[in-house]
């Protein structure tokens, strides 16, 4: 993804503002920190997707989870030291 992206935006719904989770990861002028955050809150939004498709509600991207935690072990070489898991979605 090459085009500028405005990153108070994107901290509110990343999916609108980048095309997957991997374009994070490319994104150039965010820093480490930033595209982390980012991946997180995509995490987030992607497991309250699945926790509804679990519970019978249709969702739009079913592995959507999987590729957003991939993007983020990537990142951080599989080690995420802040998060901790305190719900049924993993949230931090």
């Amino acid at each position: 993804m090459s085009r500028t992206i405005d990153y108070d935006k994107a901290l509110l719904d990343p999916a609108d503002e980048f095309d997957g989770p991997e374009d994070v990861l490319t994104q150039p002028g965010l820093t480490d920190a930033q595209k982390v955050e980012l991946l997180r809150r995509w995490k987030y939004d992607a497991s309250e997707v699945a926790v509804a498709e679990e519970e019978g509600m249709q969702g739009d991207k079913p592995l959507m989870v999987r590729r957003v935690a991939l993007a983020l072990e990537t990142l951080t070489g599989g080690c995420d030291a802040n998060r901790v898991k305190t719900t049924k979605q993993n949230a931090i």
